[in-house]
């Protein structure tokens, strides 16, 4: 008997040993060991090294530009000052999002939502009319550019703006999906529809409901007793890729000089007029020595040149990478479509109305809806409701009160410093005399939702003195169908973003999370070979 007990406990002892003999990383500030569930499970990825590229993407190592119109306002329109800005890391799309590439997002639209919301595939078809012309036979592109497969790595147009957000945000979710599936967490299903589609936002939450393959192992379990020997991938796993979207007016200029090409000891020993260095619009290489540069039209009637030595080879657009890449290897920055950034425009004529690290206009901050019980709602797509923040909510905030930020410093009665501006409520109206209650605050934004302005700044009176209005987006680079002044990233032009053009595209970028800097091999600039 005695024997017996002397065994149970030395196996006893073996296993404890065992046990605390088994090696955990630990905290530099409590000592408690990551990842054991015997002590919580509080979890934590050590072996996270850098956020992979997403596909389709560049990786842009981000630094300090002079943004704005450097060259000669021949336009004299005087709205982009030149300014200093600093730009985060990023990633953006080696091309222009083409027609098969949003030939596959209407496609999943009708098959996913095309029997119970037919209207959603409708509201992301492309206007295909913007090629008519009062004066010009264009019929044949109306009918044939987006789907006949002759013009399938061309870049879509006559997308407007929101469009193109919506077509970013599902982009996401896709990509994200496709992670998962690959890493053997979820299942494929093609047999989901409507709110139980696979959305980022839903996953993470817990909202979809997937066939679940295998997950990350639920250390927690022995603690919470929930049952579950997986667990659904969290944020801080490092799996899932940040969201697609538009780059911002700031991101894309940088992108598009590529000056890192050009940079010595921190130094940039050139300006450039262009995404290519000098200030030809030819190549100078000895092997393509005259070949245009980029897509564009040099003048009136000469779109491509004469026949058996057609120019830029292209009377409308061309397919993508038709052209030589710019030092950070992004095909099409100048010529071909111009193309949709985030920013709502404002002109940009002192350097306080910017910010002078990550500068965006268009900020409307926002929250999730929950229900009483404190749970995220979601839409009959799947996505998570948003809200606009209550400023009641941050009195004490020092950052920001109020949702909506568009007009911020932006010159109008809001951005007085007069210490009494908020008194003034009404002004009076030069057209009728009478009193005008003006809107400071954009309490009243949604009365525009579905009117032609959909504006709140009294300073733009839309229509009357001004096109600007807070739905009015900037759009960068020049097109097939302008001239050369066009092609300076400096440049900028606006339109609502319920508008759409036969030369304006969009490409999508990405959120760099972690070190600005990447050591991935496949983030590597490589040097631009002209005599390609």
């Amino acid at each position: 008997m005695k024997v017996n007990k002397l065994i149970l406990v030395l196996t006893s002892f073996l296993v404890i040993t065992s046990c605390s003999n088994k090696s955990f990383d630990k905290s530099s500030s409590t000592g408690w060991e990551y990842n054991n569930s015997f002590n919580g499970g509080f979890e934590t990825n050590q072996n996270f090294i850098e956020q992979k590229t997403g596909p389709g993407l560049v990786f842009i190592e981000g630094g300090s530009f002079v943004m704005g119109r450097v060259e000669q306002d021949v336009m004299y329109e005087w709205d982009n000052i030149p300014r200093k800005q600093s730009v985060a890391s990023f990633y953006i799309d080696e091309t222009e999002v083409r027609n098969i590439d949003y030939l596959e997002y209407l496609f999943w639209l009708k098959r996913v939502y095309g029997e119970s919301y037919p209207e959603v595939y409708e509201k992301a078809l492309p206007d295909t009319l913007v090629w008519r012309d009062k004066l010009g036979y264009n019929e044949p592109y109306v009918k044939n550019y987006l789907r006949h497969p002759a013009y399938k790595n061309y870049p879509v147009v006559g997308i407007s703006w929101q469009q193109a957000t919506d077509y970013c945000a599902w982009r996401t979710d896709r990509v994200n999906e496709r992670i998962l599936i690959e890493a053997c967490i979820i299942k494929e299903d093609m047999d989901q529809f409507d709110d139980g589609v696979f959305t980022t936002e839903a996953y993470l939450r817990g909202y979809y409901e997937g066939t679940v393959i295998d997950g990350p192992k639920n250390i927690t379990n022995k603690n919470y007793g929930s049952g579950e020997e997986t667990r659904i991938v969290k944020l801080e796993d490092g799996l899932l890729l940040p969201s697609y979207r538009l780059p911002t007016e700031a991101e894309w200029e940088y992108a598009a000089l590529g000056y890192v090409g050009n940079t010595v000891a921190e130094n940039i020993n050139e300006r450039k007029i262009y995404p290519w260095n000098g200030s030809s619009l030819r190549n100078n290489s000895r092997k393509n020595q005259g070949q245009i540069m980029a897509n564009f039209k040099r003048g009136r009637g000469d779109n491509m040149g004469i026949a058996g030595n057609l120019n830029d080879k292209a009377d409308i657009t061309a397919a993508v990478r038709s052209y030589w890449p710019n030092d950070y290897g992004i095909y099409d920055m100048a010529g071909n479509v111009s193309e949709w950034v985030m920013d709502v425009y404002r002109p940009v004529i002192e350097q306080t109305s910017t910010a002078d690290h990550r500068s965006f206009r268009g900020n409307v901050f926002q929250t999730y809806k929950t229900d009483s019980d404190g749970m995220v709602e979601f839409d009959e797509l799947g996505n998570p409701i948003m809200i606009n923040v209550d400023s009641s909510q941050n009195i004490y905030r020092r950052n920001y009160k109020k949702a909506n930020n568009i007009n911020y410093l932006d010159g109008d009665i809001e951005s007085q410093i007069d210490i009494t501006w908020n008194d003034e409520l009404k002004e009076v109206s030069d057209k009728d005399t009478a009193n005008v209650k003006i809107d400071k605050w954009n309490q009243n934004v949604s009365k525009y939702k579905n009117q032609g302005n959909g504006n709140s700044n009294e300073m733009y009176a839309y229509g009357e003195t001004s096109l600007v209005t807070d739905r009015t987006r900037v759009y960068k680079g020049g097109s097939w169908k302008d001239r050369a002044y066009w092609l300076n990233p400096g440049t900028r032009r606006f339109l609502d973003q319920d508008q759409s053009t036969d030369a304006i595209g969009f490409r999508c970028a990405m959120d760099r999370v972690g070190s600005p800097i990447s050591n991935n091999k496949v983030n590597q600039r490589q040097e631009v070979d002209y005599n390609k």
